[in-house]
């Protein structure tokens, strides 16, 4: 299991709040699944980033909250997906 801190900085000088910092854990190197998803998701390197802490942090909490009625609906199309993303991504012994 991987811990991270995540830290978000507002940039926008009208946003009331300027950050937003809490710990999760992850059960994949988010590091490495960024750096194995550039430049295969015809994304720029903001967007791929973006796209894959996301990605990892939303698909975690549903794993751990996995009998919380609010995910049923997401739950189906997150497996489809994840295993579509991985055939776009994977290299060989590679996770996303």
């Amino acid at each position: 299991m991987y811990r991270y801190r995540i830290t978000l900085e507002s940039l926008s000088p009208e946003t009331e709040d300027k950050e937003l910092r809490f710990e999760v854990e992850n059960h994949d190197d988010i590091f490495a699944i960024a750096r194995r998803m550039s430049g295969k998701l015809d994304l720029d390197e903001n967007a791929t980033n973006a796209f894959a802490l996301g990605l990892k942090l939303f698909g975690e909490t549903i794993l751990k909250n996995r009998d919380n009625p609010l995910f049923a609906q997401i739950k189906p199309s997150m497996g489809e997906f994840m295993r579509a993303l991985k055939g776009n991504v994977r290299s060989p012994g590679s996770e996303v």
